[in-house]
């Protein structure tokens, strides 16, 4: 006779209602609200708020900073996932503490410190402004803040994979006469593409709505150093609710179309490998 096991969980009908009123409440709902606020305005309204010749150069400056530094950080962070996995050095733990400082710093108190690092006359920018090269107050601070804030994420999705990865795989490889370049493209690569490509989804969604740590070392010079997000405080400062709430719907269609990209490639990659 069988008796019927009871999970420690409760049922999947309770659980799938309890998980949709949570993400309800939680994002569905104020996503929403954006988007009726927006539905007051008339097409020829909603377009003029968005194509303004400000407004497109904070989309060019904050999509186009966010992408690069994601970019980046995955190249830097797949590097320092390696090393912290594959090797031991004095000081290991220590370094793998400060890859999530980003994580339980403050933003402004990130903003403050990297500005007075790249400013004309910090311990950094010094070095930088003879060359002729300016950090602070331009859209190369953006790009570093952005890249120190997204570090961590890469790191921290790449790192388990690599943990996780058989290095038996990688010495039959060797024994088989596969050289380095080989067992990189065709065995370490294909495994930890998919992680690496959901650190890269998390450092550009981080990015595009990264505000504290870029107002400070950005100068938040219209037409050159203004990222929307910022644009979108200073509506809301002027009380111009209906611009406000059209460029953040207008940030969260791009965010979404960009990161369903990400996610089928994602998909597509994950695909690929089972396939090889």
């Amino acid at each position: 006779m069988k008796f019927k096991q009871h999970s420690v969980l409760p049922g999947f009908n309770l659980a799938l209602g309890f998980t949709l009123l949570y993400l309800s409440l939680i994002v569905l709902i104020p996503l929403s609200a954006a988007f009726v606020r927006t539905a007051a305005l008339t097409w020829p309204e909603f377009w003029s708020m968005v194509t303004t010749p400000r407004v497109l150069a904070s989309y060019r400056l904050t999509f186009g900073a966010s992408f690069a530094a994601a970019l980046v950080n995955a190249i830097f962070g797949l590097l320092v996932a390696w090393v912290l996995v594959r090797y031991r050095f004095p000081g290991k733990k220590l370094v793998d503490a400060l890859v999530d400082l980003p994580f339980a710093l403050p933003t402004a108190v990130a903003g403050i410190a990297l500005t007075a690092l790249y400013a004309g006359n910090g311990w950094i920018g010094q070095f930088f402004e003879p060359l002729g090269i300016k950090i602070a107050f331009t859209p190369l601070g953006v790009f570093v803040a952005l890249t120190f804030i997204g570090l961590p994420f890469v790191v921290r999705t790449v790192q388990p994979v690599l943990e996780d990865m058989e290095t038996e795989l990688e010495e039959a490889a060797a024994t088989l006469g596969a050289n380095r370049f080989q067992t990189f493209s065709r065995i370490i690569f294909p495994t930890v593409l998919p992680a690496l490509m959901t650190g890269f989804a998390l450092a550009f969604a981080r990015a595009i709505g990264e505000y504290g740590s870029v107002i400070f070392i950005a100068g938040n010079m219209p037409m050159v150093s203004e990222i929307t997000p910022l644009l979108i405080i200073t509506k809301l400062e002027q009380y111009d609710y209906a611009g406000a709430t059209a460029l953040a719907v207008v940030m969260l269609v791009i965010s979404f179309v960009m990161l369903l990209i990400i996610n089928f490639l994602q998909w597509w990659s994950r695909r690929r490998g089972v396939v090889i």
